[in-house]
């Protein structure tokens, strides 16, 4: 079985510093009994706190119906599916199912990130509850985490990239309704699909005040609902500082021409920052944005890179992935 791990490993080209160091063992996840564990909470909960090397967990594809917490001391871990179609992680608490009062929204989520330095790969996360209003699929709170190729899928608040960590998304498929990536995170999303089922907003960050750069996507794609959806809003502030870029992406025709919306937060318009530069597509409209958004030079864009808005040090393991 060991033998088989590792060939599948170097096929993906992961790394496997945690096979050095024989304290530290990789595990798999399988339905069928045929791994380690058949629930990938268990492989978690039975992973080393703090472990120098890094340990992956790879889980074989199936239908797995948990809500799944990375534990603050399980860093260093990479949850690596065998394919993003076909091993899914999925649950379906909502704001009211949760009831826990005004801040419900925050219980709701199938996988809650709390680890440094965690790696997504190859995986869906969905949350099934439906159009029934918040609903959180990933939620993540920690520094130096890469989601890749992955599906993040559900409809009001799907991707939950807050705290003041570092976070970059490569490769993904996210979809939603309402404010479906919304947070404070310092986030980078490179050459991913961006999927609104609904009129409404694609992004509400809450970046703190004085952080130089919130969310930022690089070389995307944004696509809509064939039928019915046509008047979708690049974001709007959850938080005044609120700073949001879209660098090099296609934007389709369901992209409203002013763009952006201060979400009856005037103030907003001084303290926001929401910027574009070479927008395509059906959706691209740089003179009909709102004034208060910004169409950057091509010198202010190059500022928008893997290096400057994640660090030197993460953007080197990054480039290993």
């Amino acid at each position: 079985m060991k033998e088989i791990f590792l060939a599948f490993v170097f096929l993906i080209g992961l790394p496997v510093l945690s096979l050095a160091n024989p304290n530290e063992k990789d595990k798999i996840v399988a339905l069928d009994g045929t791994g380690d564990y058949t629930s990938i909470q268990a492989a978690i909960n039975d992973s080393k706190a703090f472990p120098y090397n890094r340990i992956t967990i790879f889980v074989k594809n199936g239908i797995y119906k948990e809500k799944i917490k990375i534990h603050e001391w399980n860093t260093n871990i990479s949850l690596v599916g065998e394919s993003k179609e076909n091993t899914i992680i999925t649950h379906d608490d909502y704001f009211n199912k949760i009831g826990l009062g005004i801040n419900s929204t925050f219980y709701t989520y199938t996988l809650l990130v709390e680890a440094n330095d965690f790696i997504l790969k190859n995986i869906t996360v969905e949350n099934a509850s439906g159009d029934v209003g918040q609903a959180v699929a990933l939620s993540v709170f920690s520094d130096n985490v890469a989601v890749i190729n992955c599906r993040i899928l559900g409809n009001q608040d799907t991707l939950y990239a807050s705290g003041k960590g570092k976070q970059y998304y490569k490769n993904c498929y996210i979809e939603g309704t309402t404010d479906f990536i919304f947070g404070s995170a310092t986030a980078f999303f490179d050459n991913c699909e961006i999927h609104a089922k609904k009129d409404s907003y694609i992004t509400a960050a809450s970046t703190p005040k004085d952080t130089l750069y919130g969310y930022v996507f690089k070389d995307c794609k944004l696509t809509a609902k064939k039928e019915g959806v046509t008047k979708v809003y690049l974001g709007r502030p959850w938080r005044v500082y609120a700073k949001t870029v879209f660098i090099d992406c296609n934007l389709g025709s369901h992209i409203l021409p002013e763009g952006w919306h201060n979400w009856a937060k005037p103030e907003a318009e001084k303290t926001a920052f929401y910027a574009e530069y070479n927008s395509s597509g059906e959706g691209s409209s740089p003179k009909t944005r709102v004034a208060w958004s910004h169409q950057l030079s091509k010198k202010e864009a190059q500022k928008y890179t893997i290096e400057n808005c994640l660090g030197p040090e993460f953007s080197k393991v990054i480039n290993q992935l």
